[in-house]
């Protein structure tokens, strides 16, 4: 039998699964709704600051798919092209 997912819950959101729902938490992003606030590429950059220097342009793409509603493999390069146009110093490494 299925767990249900509490529909607040950041697990409820498509691409968010344990792990990153629990990094999420750490920076004070606890529900579906607060995550739907904020814009995502601010979301990864907080991320990579303050919990996970490592994450990649797969988990940004969870990230900015999450938001949309759009699985993360199909919009991997494009976010990485916009995290990357907001942030040029970033140096992306491997997924």
């Amino acid at each position: 039998m299925a767990k249900k997912i509490n529909d607040e819950s950041l697990e409820s959101l498509p691409n968010i699964g344990p792990i990153i729902a629990g990094k999420l938490r750490k920076i004070g992003i606890k529900t579906k709704s607060d995550f739907l606030k904020h814009d995502p590429f601010e979301i990864f950059d907080t991320l990579l600051r303050k919990s996970d220097p490592t994450l990649c342009r797969c988990a940004l793409a969870s990230i900015v798919g999450a938001n949309l509603g759009v699985v993360w493999h199909e919009i991997t390069k494009k976010t990485a092209m916009e995290y990357s146009r907001r942030h040029p110093e970033h140096k992306w490494g491997n997924c």
